[in-house]
């Protein structure tokens, strides 16, 4: 395999579960932190919808996060992240991706929005969190008792959803999130891909 080639940007939950797959699966990559204000055009060139991250490898380009951690995790996934492919998997990112990140867009620039307070998206978004809060009544992780890809889809978007108001997210009634959190931000996998180059 030639050297990947990552797009990235490091505060981005997309890029950040890319980087978390990549780094997983052993996958050899080289990263190319991004400026959002001036992207570079060998990336526009790779992919014209201009948002991160790209990933290019042997001549292919993957410029969805989600496609991107599945193909790093078809190429080695030692822990199996996947569950055996468990479908329950890829519907809870579904609805990660889709439904609660609406939801925290409004709630982390309510100003943009002003038709609701920000409360109100914050309680749209806690629907969610509600449901995660519920799936680790038994188990330190989402689907088993070891981190699977709907862990790593998801941290990224919880952590930032906590970050928006971390004193209210520290009083919140959900325990067990915020340990899952917890663990997640202090995983040496998620340390190793938000260090500063």
């Amino acid at each position: 395999m030639s050297e990947a080639l990552l797009y990235s940007f490091r505060r981005c939950p997309y890029a950040m579960r890319a980087r978390l797959a990549l780094r997983y699966c052993g996958v050899p990559v080289r990263i190319i932190e991004v400026s959002l204000k001036a992207k570079p055009a060998e990336m526009l060139a790779l992919s014209p919808k201009g948002t991160v991250p790209v990933l290019s490898v042997n001549g292919e380009v993957i410029d969805e996060s989600l496609a991107i951690m599945q193909w790093a995790l078809a190429q080695h996934d030692p822990d199996d992240w996947l569950l055996q492919g468990d479908p329950a998997v890829l519907a809870l990112i579904a609805e990660n991706d889709v439904g609660f990140k609406y939801h925290l867009n409004r709630y982390k620039y309510a100003e943009r929005y002003p038709e609701q307070p920000m409360e109100h998206y914050r309680a749209e978004g806690e629907v969610f969190l509600r449901k995660l809060e519920g799936l680790l009544v038994d188990r330190e992780y989402l689907f088993a008792d070891h981190p699977s890809l709907a862990d790593m889809a998801l941290g990224p978007f919880v952590r930032q959803f906590a970050h928006v108001d971390r004193e209210w997210f520290a009083g919140a009634p959900y325990p067990r999130l915020q340990q899952w959190l917890e663990r997640f931000l202090q995983s040496p996998l998620f340390i190793a891909v938000m260090a500063k180059a």
